[in-house]
């Protein structure tokens, strides 16, 4: 009777574990995983006597509640010789595992809250976590140097991982909402974003198990989620900013680009929009991105001085570098990539870089065919912003409308999702035209059926059935998003947030337009949502600056829009930069040390430099001196796509994920073979090599030569791209007035 319940069980759709139970004995860790209902039960093994290696053991079995007390009670039977089985502790999910110089630890979630829901997806923030040591007292006793030991572990803690990471159990979060809908995967793939912190934590498990059910996956940055009355309906408002986990680090230790193309502060904002009912059948979001300029510059911290110099550094005259900065962003989000800089013109420092980068763009755009050019806008929101900070808003929503008739939103159906309460599954997309992909890998046609995901994702049927099932008034073409707006002030902090605040503006009014909420697409900085979006922004503006600078953001613009005096917001501003200022110069350190060993950066080693007796964080951990060279995964390209089709990539074998996506799983062996493909190794770590070259504070001319573009003036690389923009009138930009009759004159 218990087989046949158990093989009932194992045939039944795979659960997705959420809660968890960690008993010891002397020789072993048993994890007991259970699903939402705790109808279906798993167990996992850890070894504790061998502490060189991870040895880990999944229980194919699924087992019953009832089985799994009477698995308990025979374990501790088992183990009475040695002190029996204790309970240690309930917790949430692994984030992974770890090991400096001793023994591995693995990192648990053991207190979560619910922070919102996408389409009936819970979203977790976590804020407990706990350091499990494997090694019991006896392979313990092996280990020496427990000094530096503990140092590891220290610095480890300091970074603290009940401030702004979140996950989901069910729904990838660290993609886009357009990526989830027209391109679903699930299980190893997830791992692989761009967005997930844990991804090195877990590899080792991840490549043991060949699954992603005992794991979550975490994002760092921001979510907020609330509801907005608007026109008698309820809309449900999300947004979310997800920080690169690529150069990642603070302020002043990583800056610039590396050589993969990689930028200091890559986030990616998206904002969710649908009616808030039980079971909503309208979706819209839209993304934006801001990252550092990718050059390759650095600021002197050495000195007390709260505004450093910044330092060109001369050592990439080709801007190889930050061509394939804007090759990753393309194949993240497609064309057309639209760079808005508003760095300032007047100031030494900033102006410098504003000239290497308007030179790097305009020569990047002379080797890029015609539908892949770089579209910017080079403006002064410092100097605009002097007279009266208000009116700067006025013209940031004349940018964003513009921009946001290049990159368009995301907009389309959905049928109802299927399935039971405690399972629900991901939405069918409906529609009925390709959405615009971007792939650079591939030109092969993709089926309406594969790029929806709904051609049986739900085991219901095919997307006409479910048209004509779910009562849908008559359908409306989706809207898909093509492209990305990136934008960037010095540090991507204050000034970038206001402009980010001004696109998510000017999307809203199209997204509740979309929704049928409002009757024309252009919400005025007056209307009551504006003022519920400020706060938004300000709030997640104010998150991402302590991340990254140690304070909240300088918010200016929006304290002089609510009225605040100016006295008040100077005191503001200078307390601010005084945080900031300290921060950079006594936390940054061991803040960047605990992310590079979090994100596998640094792995130590004995007899090995330890991390503290590295010089400098932009020269630490390099010359391969770390990662797993029997790591041979097949690595899927670390994307944030809301675009590109992805290739078919390792699944987990019953995937936390199964659940709301089901796929094919691939064969794990080819995908084993596939190393030589890899594009995005984390392992390689995404860090910035010694720099050996000179240093100038000067401009330099870069030398293209096999394209022959020398010393070209800056007018004369593309005529008729010269000047601060190539894509809308700055005459037009700076005269009063935003209306669509303006907007449609532009070219």
């Amino acid at each position: 009777h218990m087989a046949a319940a158990a093989a009932a069980a194992q045939e039944a759709e795979p659960a997705c574990l959420q809660s968890f139970e960690l008993y010891e004995s002397a020789s072993r860790f048993y994890i007991f995983g259970t699903n939402a209902d705790k109808t279906v039960w798993r167990l996992l093994k850890i070894d504790r006597s061998e502490t060189s290696e991870l040895d880990i053991d999944e229980c194919s079995t699924v087992y019953t509640q009832a089985e799994y007390l009477e698995l308990v009670s025979g374990l501790d039977e088992d183990h009475r010789s040695t002190g029996g089985v204790k309970f240690v502790t309930k917790f949430y999910g692994i984030i992974g595992f770890i090991k400096f110089l001793g023994p591995f630890y693995m990192l648990i979630i053991t207190e979560q809250r619910k922070i919102g829901e996408i389409f009936d997806h819970p979203v977790y923030q976590v804020t407990k976590t706990s350091m499990i040591e494997l090694a019991n007292s006896k392979s313990r006793s092996s280990f020496l140097n427990t000094r530096d030991e503990n140092r590891y572990k220290k610095i480890l803690n300091t970074l603290d991982l009940r401030k702004d990471f979140f996950f989901s159990y069910s729904y990838p979060i660290m993609r886009g909402l357009q990526r989830n809908l027209s391109d679903p995967q699930e299980g190893w793939s997830l791992y692989e974003s761009t967005f997930v912190w844990n991804e090195f934590l877990t590899r080792q498990i991840r490549n043991c198990l060949q699954s992603t059910l005992w794991t979550v996956a975490l994002v760092y940055g921001f979510f907020k989620q609330d509801k907005f009355a608007i026109s008698g309906k309820d809309i449900m408002f999300t947004l979310i900013a997800r920080r690169s986990r690529h150069y990642a680090g603070t302020r002043y230790l990583k800056r610039g680009v590396n050589e993969k193309g990689r930028v200091a502060n890559d986030v990616e904002t998206e904002q969710i929009v649908y009616e808030a009912v039980p079971m909503p059948t309208e979706v819209s979001s839209v993304v934006q991105n801001r990252g550092s300029i990718p050059l390759f510059w650095s600021q002197d911290t050495s000195k007390l001085n709260i505004k450093p110099d910044i330092i060109l550094h001369e050592k990439d005259k080709n801007y190889e570098a930050t061509k394939l900065h804007f090759e990753n962003l393309r194949g993240r989000y497609g064309n057309p990539i639209i760079i808005f800089n508003l760095i300032k013109t007047r100031e030494r420092r900033e102006s410098m870089l504003r000239r290497e980068f308007d030179k790097a763009i305009r020569i990047i755009n002379k080797l890029f065919s015609e539908e892949n050019q770089l579209r910017f806008l080079h403006w002064d929101l410092h100097k605009n912003s002097q007279g009266e900070p208000t009116n700067v808003l006025d013209v940031l929503l004349k940018v964003a409308f513009r921009a946001l008739t290049l990159t368009e939103f995301f907009y389309c159906q959905v049928a109802p999702p299927t399935g039971s309460e405690t399972a629900p599954h991901w939405p069918a997309l409906l529609h009925s035209h390709d959405p615009y992909f971007c792939d650079e890998n591939s030109n092969s046609d993709i089926s309406q059926e594969d790029i929806s995901g709904s051609s049986d994702s739900s085991g219901n049927g095919t997307t006409e059935d479910k048209a004509e099932t779910s009562e849908l008034p008559q359908l409306k073409p989706p809207i898909f998003q093509k492209g990305v707006l990136r934008t960037n002030c010095i540090d991507c902090l204050d000034r970038t947030n206001v402009a980010q605040y001004a696109y998510g503006l000017a999307a809203l009014g199209h997204q509740l337009h979309a929704l049928g909420c409002v009757e024309s697409p252009e919400l005025g900085l007056g209307a009551p949502v504006a003022h519920h979006l400020m706060h938004f922004y300000e709030r997640m503006g104010d998150t991402l600056a302590v991340q990254y600078s140690g304070s909240a953001a300088h918010n200016k613009i929006f304290s002089a829009k609510r009225g605040h005096l100016k006295l008040f917001i100077r005191s503001q501003e200078f307390f601010r930069t005084l945080q900031r200022h300290y921060s950079n110069a006594c936390i940054d350190a061991n803040k960047q040390a605990a992310i590079n060993l979090f994100l596998g950066y640094f792995q130590p080693k004995q007899g090995s430099p330890a991390l503290w007796e590295l010089e400098s964080s932009s020269e630490e951990h390099n010359n391969g001196s770390f990662g797993h060279t029997s790591d041979s995964i097949k690595r899927v390209n670390s994307d944030g796509s809301i675009l590109s089709v992805s290739n078919t990539s390792i699944s987990g074998c019953s995937g936390c994920h199964n659940e709301l996506l089901t796929a094919a799983q691939p064969d794990v062996s080819t995908e084993l073979q596939s190393s030589k493909m890899e594009s995005d190794l984390v392992y390689e770590n995404e860090i910035t090599s010694p720099i050996e070259s000179k240093m100038s504070n000067s401009r330099y001319t870069p030398t293209l030569s096999h394209d022959h573009i020398h010393d070209v003036p800056s007018s004369q690389l593309d005529p008729c791209n010269s000047g601060d923009s190539n894509f809308l009138d700055l005459e037009w930009l700076s005269n009063s007035g935003n209306s669509s009759d303006e907007r449609e004159q532009q070219k």
